[in-house]
């Protein structure tokens, strides 16, 4: 809700999804620009999201950002490895959130 609330206040367009398949299905439905993703989520975790994302056919488009407790090198390896534009680890605030973005072209 955090995350929700700085992005709305940054003029961004939100939508949010209850677990990772539910993602994955908005994403097939209406492939967002970007996705603010976290490590640990109820029935596929963002790493599997992430993987099955990078598949779909326009998968590659969106800039994918982990914003996670998960701070050790190897999960952040893995998430660049598997397609993440960046990675915040929690807890953020509206600045780092913005900083992030701009890093990555999105403001």
């Amino acid at each position: 809700m955090v995350a929700r609330k700085i992005l709305q206040e940054l003029d961004f367009e939100t939508d949010e999804a209850a677990d990772g398949q539910a993602a994955l299905e908005a994403c097939k439905n209406n492939m967002p620009d970007a996705v603010l993703l976290d490590w640990n989520m109820p029935v596929m975790s963002g790493i599997e999201f992430l993987r099955e994302l990078r598949t779909l056919p326009t998968g590659m488009d969106p800039i994918v950002i982990f914003c996670t407790t998960e701070n050790d090198i190897d999960h952040i390896q893995e998430a660049i490895g598997a397609g993440a534009s960046e990675y915040i680890m929690k807890p953020f605030d509206s600045e780092i959130i913005q900083a992030k973005f701009a890093q990555v072209g999105l403001l």
